[in-house]
């Protein structure tokens, strides 16, 4: 599935685009403040590289990664505890009618950035794509 589809492969509706990046930034800000009541979640630097919502904007899956890739199962564990204040404190900072379902998957981003470069540094592909 493409990274901006939604389920059905579909892509997203210019909404669902709006809102997710509503709600990106509104939870970045929230965790950067530190206003959630957990001294392990305050502790951490997460970010928030993308947040898809589902075309009826009932779920919202927040993609996120610990600073340094250092802790992901850790951090996933301190957001997940805490998802209920979190998602108050999303909606609160926003303009939303209603609060949708929040969940978090780690951003898997940066290590298939990794992974391409690596590819691309192989002396094969080097010399195909010199040819």
């Amino acid at each position: 599935m493409a990274k901006n589809s939604n389920r059905d492969g579909k892509a997203p509706t210019q909404r669902m685009l709006r809102v997710g990046e509503q709600f990106r930034r509104i939870l970045s800000e929230v965790l950067q403040r530190g206003d959630v009541h957990d001294d392990e979640l305050v502790r951490m630097s997460i970010t928030v590289g993308e947040v898809r919502m589902t075309p009826d904007l009932r779920i919202a899956t927040a993609f996120v990664l610990p600073l340094g890739g250092q802790g992901k199962e850790e951090a996933l564990e301190a957001l997940r505890r805490n998802v209920y204040e979190i998602r108050h404190l999303v909606v609160k900072g926003g303009s939303m009618k209603f609060a949708p379902e929040l969940r978090f998957q780690i951003d898997g981003t940066f290590d298939q950035m990794d992974a391409t470069r690596a590819l691309l540094e192989e002396d094969h592909v080097r010399q195909d794509l010199d040819d």
